[in-house]
């Protein structure tokens, strides 16, 4: 069904309607766009703006077609302009002219906004399910790993030990930032932008915050001009899940290098693995590196909205049209790849004796070394250079510094005894890592309370 047209003496080039069609898209946005038809109509009665006889009509119309597209006894037709212009269509149909006051004092473009933001909302609680139960999972196994020791890294290099649990819930930390992004960017989505109508507002005397209650909306939108125009909320969701996917392909590149030969820190589950059509030996880690590939779609979306905005004039121009389509690419892409990043954690076995192995003559127990005799008062600065040179001494005659005998830690400096030797042990590197945030058991269980409390925070009001 055409929304316009009388001023029009020759019909749109069929080439035209494919080009500018975006029903494809947008028909996702059917039952979100009947929902506030429904709110519009009620809210057009009471105002007496039309009948309530009308009104009424509208409303039973709207729920049957409803109806039908859960029960999938109608189908749009997949050449129309929109979403919109099909249920108003479908809508005439089934109860004639009183249907075709649907659309008083709204225009599409305040509708189609209204209806983006109810959508994205939805979508935004769904998201913030799958967050809470990857958070979960780390959480579940991060209790379990409290002294399970692996390599921590700088520059991809042995650094010092930490345990799994330390090294799972700093990815904990990172979603919950996640979480924290989305939950705040509802604020913005909960704006209502109906009763812009095309930009200006409207002559007629309807009441916005009846229609914004009615949808769960917090506020209605300020101005009439900015509501119309405004995708922050798409852009600013987008930006979410672009930061979110870069953890999840952080994440996944070390599930990668550790599930690799080389390492064997991990093995990870037939369910969420594949084989090769050549090599009957392989087992290939597919599912991180598609969400490491995934990566790219979020933030292909991002900047396909931030360049479809970009030196747009107010109002609306047709070119936001495309929002959905980056839009929903994201959605898709985002709650996917959490998902399956869930389902690849629940499947991972943890290969405790190859990461303690990876420890042994690694030096990532120098720093205990240099901190001892920074205790006993030697400055930092000296104590490094001695430590360094010890090292370099083990590395001459292949051996670790937890290999060392106490006659040739003293060897190495006179400040040396045998509490120095008893902070080697990479089990003793760990605990003694004490400080808020640290890595020792007592530190990461305290941190393990933190992580539990800000879980149990998620459920509480936006």
């Amino acid at each position: 069904m055409k929304l316009w047209g009388g001023r029009f003496e020759k019909d749109t080039a069929e080439e035209v309607k494919k080009f500018s069609s975006s029903i494809a898209s947008d028909s996702r946005l059917a039952q979100v766009d009947i929902q506030s038809s429904i709110a519009h109509a009620e809210m057009l009665g009471k105002q007496k703006i039309i009948s309530q006889d009308d009104a009424q009509k509208i409303v039973q119309g709207l729920r049957q077609i409803e109806s039908e597209l859960a029960k999938g006894l109608w189908n749009f037709d997949p050449s129309a302009e929109d979403i919109h212009g099909e249920i108003e269509r479908r809508l005439v149909e089934k109860i004639g002219e009183a249907g075709k006051r649907v659309h008083t004092a709204r225009s599409r473009n305040d509708q189609i906004a209204t209806d983006t933001r109810l959508y994205l909302n939805e979508k935004v609680e769904f998201i913030k399910a799958e967050l809470k139960n990857l958070q979960s999972e780390l959480l579940a196994q991060a209790r379990i790993n409290t002294e399970t020791l692996i390599p921590g890294m700088t520059h991809f290099q042995h650094a010092q030990p930490i345990s799994v649990a330390q090294h799972l819930l700093a990815y904990f930390w990172m979603f919950e930032r996640d979480h924290e992004r989305l939950r705040d960017s509802q604020k913005r989505i909960s704006s209502m932008p109906l009763g812009s109508a095309a930009l200006a507002g409207t002559g007629f005397q309807i009441d916005r915050l009846t229609t914004a209650t009615k949808l769960n909306f917090k506020k209605v939108s300020e101005n009439s001009l900015d509501a119309v125009s405004d995708r922050d909320f798409v852009i600013e969701f987008l930006s979410a899940a672009a930061i979110s996917m870069m953890h999840l392909s952080r994440f996944c590149e070390e599930i990668i290098i550790w599930s690799s030969p080389e390492f064997s820190f991990i093995e990870l589950g037939d369910e969420v693995t594949t084989g090769s059509s050549i090599m009957p030996q392989k087992k290939n880690p597919d599912v991180a590196e598609l969400i490491r590939g995934r990566v790219g779609r979020v933030y292909g979306a991002l900047m396909g909205s931030l360049t479809m905005m970009k030196s747009l004039p107010l109002s609306y121009n047709r070119d936001m049209q495309e929002d959905k389509f980056h839009l929903f690419e994201g959605i898709d892409t985002w709650s996917s790849c959490l998902s399956l990043m869930h389902l690849m954690l629940t499947k991972i076995s943890w290969k405790k004796d190859k990461m303690l192995s990876a420890l042994k003559a690694d030096f990532s127990n120098a720093t205990d070394l240099a901190d001892d005799l920074v205790q006993k008062g030697m400055s930092f600065r000296q104590a490094h250079e001695v430590v360094g040179l010890l090292v370099q001494k083990c590395l001459n005659l292949n051996k670790g510094l937890e290999d060392l005998s106490l006659s040739e830690l003293k060897a190495a400096h006179p400040l040396f005894d045998a509490l120095s030797l008893s902070k080697l042990p990479h089990e003793a590197v760990l605990k003694a890592r004490t400080s808020e945030g640290g890595t020792s058991p007592e530190a990461v269980k305290s941190q393990l309370l933190k992580a539990e409390k800000a879980l149990e925070s998620q459920s509480g009001p936006a």
